[in-house]
């Protein structure tokens, strides 16, 4: 489609849902401040930020692309407080959460069919149950070797003093006062060994991860799919925000969802379109997906809720849903239709349009070789500048003069996009559980 035939959009309101991340959303506005800077200057476009007015956290972008001008409200729609509360668990809760984590996804099939898709969020899933025992036998390890250490020290002392004693009537009963005595030392020490060890872990967990992953995939796994009460009442909140927005004088509404994010906002915009919260007559609605995860959730046995989701949205005219990951994103499943691998794709499936970013393609050699390792870093490329930016770019999708859907209207799906059943649980109901 040719772009004068677009409807150029002049103002716009952003939506953005964060994945499982705890930290304030001013991380978010740092990032875009930065990373729109430096594909600006790649792409040759005008882009700055302001403060947002208003209650809730966000901020206010004017461009300049293709000769027009764009203004643009992103709003961060904020559940970091939900996640900290789900990650104030002590060691030994979150060893339990392995536990029990660990039990919902292998019992139910879940790991096994995951890994049909995509080994790379699998391993990713894997990584904190692996690292978590690791820290746990390192510990473990330390305090025995400080207990027996301890042993040996108090054994020898413990000889020096018997043979002051003498080999009297009392030198049994001594002898086993002090061995008693050496055994609780060494137990309080080994203990306490294990104690710090697993404390210090704990503490530089910004950069293992370990801990982190771990709360978040236990989140899903302990409702086994469903959205907790207080969740599913943040989600009303910001639906009503989305749908506050569908009614003011602007030209695009677009969500967006990064990571779990994703899965939220299916929801919220399933339940926005059945409750006939889309005007006619109103502004585009676009919803733009990046690294989703997921089958992570929908493959749980009791994901009724996000199935039923998925499956209405996929066949609405009321949006336009694009889907991005990337390959080299190993904690995304990349190029993975979500509806479709879920097993709830209706007959008229219109959504998502499946693409992908292509790091290794819009990434110079350089850039690739500097962040291939750095995982983490990698599930954000997505909200980044490219060096060798294609199709999509965030900064032109956010605050460019076109709408999501006229903007991928002929981009065609990735050729290789996985699109085939692999759920076992298809059950489907839109009420929360």
């Amino acid at each position: 489609m040719d772009q004068a035939e677009h409807t150029q959009v002049k103002r716009r309101k952003v939506f953005y849902i964060p994945g499982y991340d705890p930290i304030h959303p001013r991380r978010y506005r740092e990032l875009y401040r930065t990373e729109s800077a430096a594909q600006s200057e790649i792409s040759g476009y005008d882009i700055g930020i302001a403060p947002k007015s208003g209650e809730n956290y966000g901020w206010r972008v004017e461009a300049r692309m293709d000769s027009q001008s764009t203004d643009a409200e992103v709003e961060v729609l904020v559940w970091s407080d939900i996640v900290r509360g789900s990650m104030s668990s002590s060691i030994p809760a979150t060893y339990l959460q392995l536990v029990r984590t660990a039990w919902t996804y292998i019992t139910s099939g879940a790991l096994r069919r995951l890994m049909w898709l995509r080994k790379g969020p699998v391993i990713a899933a894997l990584y904190p149950v692996g690292m978590l025992i690791l820290q746990l036998l390192l510990a473990v390890g330390l305090g025995v070797f400080a207990a027996k250490l301890l042993g040996f020290s108090l054994t020898s002392g413990a000889g020096a003093i018997l043979s002051v004693l003498g080999s009297g009537d009392t030198s049994d009963l001594d002898f086993s006062i002090l061995e008693w005595g050496r055994l609780i030392a060494q137990w309080a020490l080994g203990l306490w060994i294990v104690s710090i060890v697993l404390r210090w872990f704990k503490k530089k967990d910004g950069k293992f991860f370990a801990y982190y992953l771990m709360h978040d995939y236990a989140y899903s796994a302990h409702w086994k799919g469903a959205n907790p009460p207080e969740l599913e009442q943040r989600m009303a909140e910001f639906r009503a925000a989305i749908g506050a927005a569908l009614a003011q004088d602007v030209d695009e509404v677009l969500v967006v969802g990064h990571s779990s994010g994703a899965h939220l906002a299916v929801s919220i915009l399933a339940d926005l379109i059945r409750d006939g919260g889309v005007p006619k007559d109103g502004p585009a609605l676009g919803f733009l997906s990046l690294g989703q995860v997921v089958p992570m959730v929908s493959f749980l046995p009791k994901a009724d809720r996000l199935r039923a989701d998925l499956h209405y949205l996929s066949a609405r005219d009321e949006l336009a849903w694009i889907d991005v990951t990337a390959p080299g994103d190993g904690c995304a499943f990349a190029l993975c239709d979500p509806v479709a691998v879920s097993g709830v794709a209706p007959a008229g499936q219109k959504w998502p349009l499946v693409i992908s970013a292509a790091f290794t393609q819009t990434l110079s050699p350089e850039r690739w070789k500097e962040l291939r390792w750095k995982f983490f870093r990698l599930h954000f490329q997505y909200l980044c500048a490219f060096d060798r930016v294609g199709d999509y770019d965030y900064f032109r999708i956010t605050a460019g003069p076109v709408t999501l859907r006229d903007r991928f209207a002929d981009r065609a799906p990735s050729k290789s996009r996985i699109d085939v059943a692999a759920s076992k649980f298809t059950s489907m109901s839109h009420e929360p559980a």
